[in-house]
């Protein structure tokens, strides 16, 4: 084994959802139209797939939370949060 290489342990549930929370919370923004979409670079809005991503994101980080300790938690609520106040927000704007 090299320098570089570090062992490898069996696939840990929780370290896998907290990367796909990030993910969606990700697609979340370019899908609320305030991120250039990883696809195209271009800005493209869509509100109702953002509402999915978020509601999604939610359900996981829920399902995580346990798993988080304080900073963590605070963390990943306060990112729904704000992913939630921002689609408010964003339906307000195209009068939703």
């Amino acid at each position: 084994m090299s320098d570089q290489e570090t062992p490898k342990g069996p696939l840990d549930v929780y370290e896998m959802l907290a990367i796909i929370v990030e993910q969606l919370a990700s697609v979340s923004w370019q899908k609320l139209g305030l991120q250039p979409d990883i696809m195209t670079g271009q800005i493209h809005q869509d509100l109702v797939q953002a509402r999915t991503a978020i509601d999604a994101t939610a359900k996981l980080a829920e399902v995580l939370e346990s798993n988080l300790d304080d900073e963590d938690k605070r963390r990943v609520n306060g990112m729904v949060r704000d992913l939630r106040i921002n689609w408010v927000e964003k339906n307000k704007e195209v009068g939703n």
